[in-house]
């Protein structure tokens, strides 16, 4: 879990219920880095009303520092903030993928073919 959340509402008064919702769906996405990367993440949650007026359009933006100076962002506008963490749930989870792929060492092809070559 991913113990180092910022939330903060800019025209826009966060709830206790989407506090806990947020800090649960975003802070499980630690399982998802490598082994070395999950101890000092931090992320930041940005939600943001756009129409005052009606008061049904929000801009959430969430950043994720991961030591090493990456940082992986997504954003999203949506008409309610609960849907909106799922959909920057999903995006991150794409970001973390790729970034896990290219951090991570591989075997290459012809690391593979010197496995399975018989040996006299």
């Amino acid at each position: 879990m991913i113990d180092k959340i910022d939330l903060s509402g800019n025209n826009y008064k966060i709830s206790d219920n989407f506090r806990t919702y947020a800090i649960k769906r975003i802070g499980k996405l630690d399982r998802f880095l490598p082994r070395g990367n999950k101890k000092d993440i931090i992320a930041k949650i940005i939600v943001t009303e756009i129409d005052q007026a009606h008061g049904n359009k929000y801009s959430i933006s969430v950043a994720m520092e991961i030591p090493g100076g990456k940082v992986i962002n997504a954003k999203d506008e949506c008409s309610n903030v609960f849907a909106g963490i799922d959909i920057i749930e999903a995006k991150l989870k794409g970001q973390i993928r790729r970034y896990k792929l290219e951090t991570t060492p591989h075997l290459t092809k012809k690391g593979l073919k010197n496995l399975f070559i018989k040996r006299r």
